[in-house]
């Protein structure tokens, strides 16, 4: 039988546990009061949206976690507003200079390309800030160019093109900016073997005994030769001096001969405030890392340089060759673009190393080297035509994302890059951080934005905001805490062996008026079967697998979806068995990336315009089109119209693409010139257009079964001859002629068939007309004979005649 007092306690207690009930299946599961905060810092890491109530009296003694909730519902509750600790996440611009507009000149030691160029972050874990940078290449900014190149034997005919190729380079070059400097070094591979001849008999002369060229230098990995000048003419004499060498192998040192380089600074002479290229000429494949432990080196690079006094690559025979890691990560640190020139043969090789080493591009070289200023020119337009963003020192526990706003002025989730702009455009990114955990108290962070090849960045420095105003206010052994606790943001913190919202309570006591308020239902067991009831709370069991928590030990974080075996994909943090996905990633286990550059094909559209990207992959739509991007459709409406564009920027350098200097970038499938244009293939596509000059240009599409694009397109549009003015005249007159002579022979032939018939009716009916004259009753004679008989009596005589 149950005492007046333990009746109204399990009263009291039964009212709150059924209103909070109520408020959590009306409002649905509120993450705030759901989770296992018993202090103010661990309900502000719950959600972004949990706030504290720090007011010492404030609901009821039924439950820690009741004081974490969302704000409003706090204030409903009865906390007044200025003892609710909410803090959130704020940004300030520290340093923000105005953008340059030109590059050389008096300032061109102050040339700004980014703005901001500080800020300053405080983070609370979950609640996402953002901020807008902005990008400019300015106009007429300074050019440092290093030509690096391979002066292996199959580049001879490459030497003899560039000895006069500094004067011309410039030329070229000083129409684009007004401050240029040329550098030059070459590379062959490491002097050993088995990359290079080293027999005795070849050792002054690795060419010993070759037949079409027997004389040549010693090989070497790495030489310096000219640092960056703006004196050209000492370029041509460094090239005139020149020899080609011999190595064993086909693959070159030349990453050696890169790295070297880039980290040489002082020797080459790259200036700080300049736009810094770095140009690769070879014919052949490099050697990468691990290779060198064919020859015994198993030291890896260190990334340092090494050059002795006579600027050649001491390390050579040392150390391996450098990583593509390590190479893309040297070019960045000193804001160098690299351009790989190299010939057709091995377009796809470092095409693929470009996906590897930011800030790269290639370039097509001729054979001998005859096109290798225009490819220059070509490459550095491309490359001012593109600005892309890329973060340094990215702390583990943030997660950035970009949002692009280009030329259009349409925003781009998900993309960090903005291409086909011109000298002067000013782009615009939205970066968007978020904390996902606060580090060790009194932490800061920082790292930083840089677009690619820029000297220019953006420093970021990070401050967390985990901490609560009212644990200033900490008291120890208050009284509010029977003496044996911390008061501190309105809940005690009992000394070691008491429970309670007071610290009333010693661990171990028990007694069935508790139990009751330890059950979520009735008939549910004690703490759900997962913890204990002591002093009326729930105290939750380990477990070797994560966290258990909740009022009832009903929540805990690791039985939420998995993907591949990892909870919530590596994405997102477990609440109380559902998945909160972190910034950038969505789905029941987080496996689904927002992102969607890996989406966005070279034209800039999202799956090429035929498709929708979901989980960072393209879904094509369109029937018929396939490809990482979609970009492949050759049964496609458009797919004539997009390699218009390519045959007329490839072939005759005219068309939409020819002016904006994207034809490279844009259109990269293998195009095959012929005389005539076979159309037996089943699988290709026969497109044809009308060019300005009324000529119709032919070319077939198809798609090899190795991915790659094939365009056939005749060498020439075929045209017909205008016809003389003259001769169409007298065409003309002749015909008219003509056509007046057939109708006038048309019209006698008829007269003359009329006539003949009439003539020919008229003959038939005078036979039958015809009568013989004496029996005609008609006819008469025209004499006519009368008799006639006369009496002569009276006169004596007799008469009897004829009288006619």
């Amino acid at each position: 039988m149950w005492s007046p007092w333990q009746l109204v306690y399990r009263t009291a207690f039964g009212c709150m546990v059924l209103e909070i009930f109520i408020h959590n299946v009306a409002q649905g599961l509120n993450v705030c009061m759901s989770g296992s905060a018993t202090s103010c810092e661990e309900c502000l890491l719950i959600h972004p949206s949990c706030a504290w109530c720090a007011q010492e009296e404030f609901g009821r003694a039924r439950t820690l976690t009741s004081r974490c909730d969302l704000s409003q519902n706090l204030q409903k509750r009865g906390c007044e507003a200025h003892n609710i600790e909410s803090p959130s996440s704020t940004t300030m611009v520290v340093k923000s200079e105005p953008l340059s507009s030109k590059g050389s000149g008096p300032t061109q030691y102050d040339v700004i390309q980014i703005m901001p160029q500080k800020i300053s972050l405080s983070l609370r874990p979950g609640d996402q800030t953002s901020f807008e940078v902005q990008v400019r290449q300015v106009e007429d900014y300074p050019v440092d160019l290093y030509y690096l190149m391979d002066l292996s034997l199959s580049m001879k005919d490459d030497l003899d093109t560039i000895r006069n190729l500094g004067t011309k380079l410039a030329d070229e070059m000083r129409k684009l900016t007004s401050n240029f400097r040329l550098g030059f070094g070459s590379f062959v591979d490491k002097n050993m073997s088995p990359f290079s001849y080293t027999a005795s008999k070849y050792q002054d002369n690795p060419c010993n005994g070759y037949k079409l060229f027997p004389n040549c230098v010693p090989s070497f990995g790495f030489r310096h030769l000219l640092s960056l000048t703006d004196k050209v003419d000492r370029f041509n004499e460094e090239v005139q001096k020149q020899m080609v060498s011999r190595n064993r192998d086909a693959p070159e040192g030349g990453f050696d001969a890169i790295l070297q380089a880039a980290v040489c600074k002082e020797r080459i002479g790259w200036r700080k405030e300049a736009f810094h290229l770095l140009v690769f000429a070879t014919d052949d494949v490099p050697h990468l890392a691990l290779d060198g432990k064919l020859g015994g080196l198993v030291q890896p690079h260190d990334g340092e340089c090494h050059m002795n006094e006579k600027n050649e690559y001491s390390g050579s025979t040392k150390m391996d060759y450098p990583s593509l890691a390590l190479l893309g990560e040297k070019l960045a640190e000193n804001n160098i673009y690299l351009i790989f020139a190299v010939t057709k043969r091995l377009y796809v090789i470092y095409k693929n190393f470009t996906a590897l080493i930011p800030g790269t591009t290639v370039e097509i070289l001729d054979q001998d080297s005859k096109n290798i200023i225009q490819l220059i020119v070509n490459a550095y337009n491309n490359i001012r035509s593109k600005v892309e963003l890329t973060v340094w020192d990215q702390p583990e526990d943030l997660s950035l994302s970009f949002t692009a706003t280009c030329q259009d002025g349409q925003p781009l989730p998900g993309l960090r890059k903005c291409a086909d702009l011109k000298i002067g455009d000013t782009v615009s990114f939205n970066v968007s951080v978020d904390a996902r955990g606060c580090p060790a108290p009194g932490t800061q962070q920082r790292f930083t934005i840089k677009p690619v090849g820029f000297k220019d960045r953006l420093e970021v420095s990070v401050d967390y905001r985990c901490d609560c105003g009212c644990t200033d206010w900490t008291q120890a052994n208050s009284s509010r805490c029977s003496s044996i606790g911390q008061y501190t943001c309105g809940t005690c913190r009992c000394d070691p062996g008491y429970l309670g919202a007071r610290c009333e309570c010693q661990e171990g006591e028990a007694g069935s008026m508790y139990l009751t308020t330890c059950r979520e239902a009735e008939g549910k067991q004690i703490c759900g079967g997962r913890g204990e009831c002591s002093c009326n709370q729930c105290l939750c069991y380990e477990s070797e697998f994560g966290k258990i928590y909740g009022t009832f030990c009903e929540c805990d974080d690791f039985s939420c979806a998995r993907h591949k075996g990892i909870l919530c994909s590596g994405h997102g943090e477990c609440h109380c068995g559902e998945c909160k996905c972190h910034a950038g990633y969505i789905g029941d286990n987080c496996n689904c990336s927002t992102d969607t550059s890996s989406c966005v094909s070279d034209d800039g559209k999202i799956c090429s315009g035929r498709g929708s990207c979901a989980c960072g992959r393209c879904h094509c739509t369109e029937p018929g089109a396939f490809g990482d991007t979609c970009e492949k459709c050759p049964t496609c409406p458009d797919a004539c119209g997009t390699k218009r564009e390519c045959i007329e920027c490839r072939l005759f350098d005219s068309g939409r693409l020819s002016d904006n200097q994207t034809c490279q970038r844009l259109c990269k499938d293998e195009i095959i010139t012929v005389e005539t244009l076979k159309t037996e293939d089943p699988n290709a596509v026969l497109c044809l257009y009308k060019t300005e000059n009324e000529c119709v240009m032919k070319f077939m599409y198809s798609e090899h079964t190795n991915g790659m694009s094939v365009l056939t397109a005749l060498k020439e549009p075929e045209c017909g001859a205008a016809p003389d003015a003259m001769t169409v005249l007298l065409a003309v007159v002749g015909s008219i002629l003509l056509v007046g002579i057939v109708l006038l022979a048309i019209w006698k032939l008829v007269i003359t068939v009329h006539d003949r018939r009439e003539f020919a009716r008229f003959q038939s009916a005078r036979c039958r007309a015809r009568y013989e004259m004496a029996s005609n009753p008609l006819y008469k004679q025209p004499i006519s004979s009368h008799t006639i008989e006369t009496d002569f009596s009276m006169y004596g005589k007799s008469y009897n005649g004829a009288a006619h």
